[in-house]
């Protein structure tokens, strides 16, 4: 097997989305029912994907709104984002258009690596944002899209295993020598 590669996400989303739920289900095969707002955690996992073994280092950032300032650390030796907005919410749903305007802004490139998680399908009752509005964003940004439930462990592992391969799908239609920019 090749020498494992080493990849960090950054998981972004509006407050109460289930941003740490669902990292937490994926690293630690359990679901936290209480709500403590993130400041920031980072975690460490290996997973193995086609045959190649990650070491991933996932941040779960704090929940963001429409005015939070786009911390640059979340741009910094970041290979992907995760952007979560909850089924049950318009203003996550909101939210996260904002959000993916700022990252591209603040990263300075029209395509990153993205997968974009309508969470808490399990809320049926509760439902706000439809599967087709949630797939035709994501389209509309290039992004993968997946719906999950990090209550009922529904795709946590698929959810970071297709943010690998849209990593890996980027970096093989890039150019393996990056020139660096220069201002004349």
């Amino acid at each position: 097997m090749p020498l494992p590669k080493s990849r960090k996400i950054a998981v972004l989303g509006y407050r109460s989305v289930g941003k740490s739920s669902l990292t937490i289900q994926f690293v630690e095969g359990q679901f936290v029912d209480s709500y403590d707002p993130t400041i920031e955690n980072t975690f460490t996992t290996t997973m193995t994907v086609s045959g190649q073994e990650y070491n991933l280092q996932l941040v779960d950032t704090a929940g963001q709104d429409e005015y939070s300032i786009f911390p640059q650390s979340y741009t910094i030796d970041v290979d992907g984002y995760i952007l979560i907005y909850s089924v049950t919410s318009f203003k996550s749903f909101e939210v996260i258009r904002v959000i993916h305007e700022k990252l591209l802004d603040m990263v300075g490139n029209v395509q990153v690596p993205i997968t974009l998680v309508g969470n808490k399908k399990d809320l049926h009752m509760e439902r706000m944002i439809s599967l087709e509005d949630g797939r035709a964003l994501a389209d509309s940004w290039n992004a993968a899209f997946l719906e999950s439930s990090a209550k009922e462990n529904q795709t946590a592992v698929e959810v970071f295993r297709r943010m690998i391969l849209e990593v890996e799908k980027m970096e093989a239609g890039q150019p393996q020598s990056r020139t660096p920019c220069s201002v004349m």
